[in-house]
């Protein structure tokens, strides 16, 4: 099926190709891609848009010694699969397998490790700067997509990268169309003609001749501005003093190669416009890109067929919340930063347009434009998965905490993540959520407690946090009419002797099974911040053991906040930790990765009696 790609593992056997074969090996590779992705799910129509660009690229350039930092990691798996990774793709996402975005530790052509968007300039900014002052050849590329450009850490690593003239070449993967449309073959030939030698020469000697001269010089240099301007869109990036080249076409594997040659050759700080359709060469996932974004298991043959399990997911209840809470009050304004589909916008995007925001990936400005418009009397709704947060810790203590607005953060794939691994978990959020004052923390045991939370959280007029797991609950049934809970207080859902299981959010169904095994009492906590601290009292009373049990970081997590509250009451009782470790949990299955961790209800029984015995 694959006669070229069978014959290449490494890049050195790549650039050992005659160039005439490089698109019937482009063909294999993207019909690899479907075959194996379809097996295992993972991103694809992003993948499949780079295919001929990563060829072009390990065609090109000498990998590993030069280095590509790629963003986000979301179209990196052609990558993978040219630098000895094929094999492992069978594993892709699962436990032990390949990871879903670069890694240092997994090969030595991952330059840099990616997952988060935006940060690819500036790390490849510092390698650039790293050969300058090690003196070496090694060049330092950086390829970003159009999506991740509009976050502000790309334009301040843009802003400093044009001044310290290192030779980086950031290439900029268009993929929506959202700066400019390719222009055909004109263009492609523009894109040669200023990528090449004779050009970076002549532009040189022209300085230096109207140097003499400087009014003649600034006049030269405006005028080739505004010639390049009439056929490019590389204004912008040539005054952040870059050489700009574009947009060229990145299917056109003759044009890509020519173009990288000759930029090779440049010195200083180069930006390449690339243009490219996701799900390139796969009908289905061209006509519905987002869809193909992020794909389980599925037959090529036939494309995704959506299933419904019954089972509304979490993300589904927030996003019916949110329309039915927009219904009643007109404050109410809906704010992503690019999540639409995957925070469960996409109804409220279309039932309230002129209220929906999705300001692009750009989490701190997304927290503070949430402050602005709180101030004047709005009240915004955050929603925005948990480790994407971590990114805008400084505006949510700063603009929303310290003035006290009535912000509401939706947080989404709190605890582990599955597939995703250890970037997109959101171990941490308890943590570093409940530190903070004038936050009230949320964290519900079922289906109808996020929206009953939600509810509760809006109708506050402080910052509050309501943080739900990825995928189902347990299954219970989602109530109609909303009802605010009582602030601070946790209920007993089983009662028994001796231990109590404490359990927040999603652990509760764990220690339910527990506490039967083990006639315990089982609390459910629902509030991290304030704790029920009147509960907890009375459980000490007649109970040997508290045990806390979280889907985050045992360390400064609820359990902690738990043990402060016991503290300053002067209670002393035994307390038991369980949560998250203190390491980054890999990839895998959830289910296994919360039993791997002992937050299964066998995990949970397996601790209470290593402790208790009896």
């Amino acid at each position: 099926m694959y006669p070229l790609l069978d014959t290449i593992n490494l890049p050195f056997q790549l650039r050992e190709l005659d160039q005439k074969k490089l698109p019937q090996f482009a063909k294999e590779l993207r019909s690899f891609l479907i075959d194996s992705v379809a097996k295992t799910g993972g991103h694809l129509s992003s993948n499949l848009g780079t295919v001929e660009l990563t060829i072009a690229l390990h065609y090109v350039f000498n990998t590993p010694h030069d280095q590509l930092v790629w963003d986000v990691g979301h179209q990196t798996y052609a990558h993978k699969i040219l630098t000895g990774r094929r094999n492992g793709m069978n594993k892709l996402r699962m436990q032990d397998g390949l990871a879903g975005f670069p890694r240092r530790d997994e090969s030595e052509y991952d330059a840099f490790g990616t997952a988060h968007s935006s940060t690819s300039i500036s790390a490849a900014l510092g390698m650039a700067v790293a050969a300058q002052l090690n003196r070496t050849d090694r060049r330092a590329i950086a390829i970003i997509g159009d999506g991740a450009m509009s976050a502000g850490m790309a334009f301040e690593a843009l802003n400093n990268a044009g001044v310290m003239d290192a030779n980086l070449l950031v290439i900029l993967n268009d993929n929506d169309m959202s700066i400019s449309r390719p222009v055909g073959a004109l263009n492609n030939y523009l894109a040669k003609l200023m990528s090449g030698r004779f050009y970076a020469t002549a532009r040189r000697a022209g300085e230096k001749v109207l140097g003499v001269v400087p009014t003649v010089l600034e006049l030269a240099k405006r005028a080739e501005e505004h010639v390049k301007g009439m056929v490019t869109p590389g204004t912008l990036f040539e005054e952040f003093g870059f050489n700009y080249i574009g947009p060229i076409d990145g299917h056109d594997l003759d044009v890509l190669v020519t173009t990288l040659r000759n930029i090779k050759q440049l010195e200083g700080p180069q930006f390449l416009h690339v243009v490219t359709r996701k799900g390139a060469g796969y009908k289905v996932a061209e006509e519905d890109p987002i869809l193909y974004h992020g794909v389980g298991k599925f037959d090529p043959n036939k494309g995704i067929v959506v299933k419904s399990n019954g089972k509304p997911t979490y993300t589904q209840i927030f996003g019916d919340w949110l329309c039915d809470m927009a219904a009643q009050d007109s404050r109410l304004i809906g704010v992503t930063p690019a999540m639409r589909e995957g925070s469960g916008l996409v109804r409220f995007s279309e039932e309230y347009p002129e209220r929906y925001f999705d300001v692009g990936i750009a989490e701190q400005h997304a927290v503070t434009f949430a402050a602005g418009a709180a101030c004047d009397g709005l009240k915004p709704v955050v929603a925005i998965y948990s480790t994407f947060l971590q990114r805008a810790y400084d505006q949510l203590i700063h603009d929303v905490a310290i003035q006290n607005l009535p912000v509401v953060f939706a947080i989404d794939r709190a605890g582990l993540v599955g597939a995703d691994g250890p970037t997109h978990a959101g171990s941490f959020d308890l943590t570093y959520l409940r530190c903070i004052p004038n936050m009230t923390v949320m964290a519900p045991a079922d289906e109808n407690e996020c929206r009953q939370m939600l509810y509760t959280a809006f109708k506050l007029d402080t910052p509050t946090a309501v943080r739900y797991p990825r995928g189902t609950g347990p299954g219970i049934q989602v109530q109609k009419e909303m009802q605010a809970l009582p602030i601070g207080r946790g209920e007993i859902r089983r009662q028994g002797e001796k231990i109590a299981l404490l359990a927040f959010g999603s652990m509760l169904a764990p220690c339910l099974a527990a506490g039967d095994e083990l006639n315990a009492t089982v609390v459910n906590m629902r509030f991290i911040k304030p704790l029920d601290d009147d509960l907890l009292a009375s459980l000490t009373a007649d109970h040997d053991l508290l045990v806390t049990v979280e889907e985050n970081t045992v360390m400064g997590g609820a359990g902690s906040a738990v043990i402060e509250s016991l503290n300053s009451q002067r209670i002393q009782v035994e307390v038991l930790q369980l949560g998250l470790p203190d390491i980054f949990i890999e990839q895998g299955d959830h289910a296994q990765m919360l039993a791997d961790c002992g937050l299964d209800s066998s995990g949970i029984i397996k601790s209470v009696r290593a402790v208790l015995p009896e």
